[in-house]
């Protein structure tokens, strides 16, 4: 039986799918891994599928994405250059 995709499903896969795309942009030079876009999507694709994991209770994946997040932002504080604390 074939079911849509619900919600989670949908928040979730648009997530993965910015991380892979920064991956994928990465790994062909495309653009910097340690440029301002590369974290700003993987920011975006790291609190989309933490959110969507918080949603169905998968804390594995929570604490996987939101620990991603958090590197991500600290990457991009660094690529901008914002001083840390």
């Amino acid at each position: 039986k074939f079911t849509f995709m619900v919600y989670n499903d949908i928040i979730g896969s648009i997530g993965v799918g910015l991380i892979l795309i920064a991956y994928f942009l990465g790994t062909e030079k495309l653009i910097k891994n340690d440029g301002k876009l590369y974290f700003v999507l993987n920011i975006i694709g790291a609190g989309l599928a933490c959110y969507a994991s918080l949603l169905i209770n998968y804390w594995p994946f929570v604490i996987l994405e939101g620990t991603w997040m958090l590197v991500s932002i600290y990457g991009l504080m660094r690529a901008m250059r914002i001083k840390m604390m």
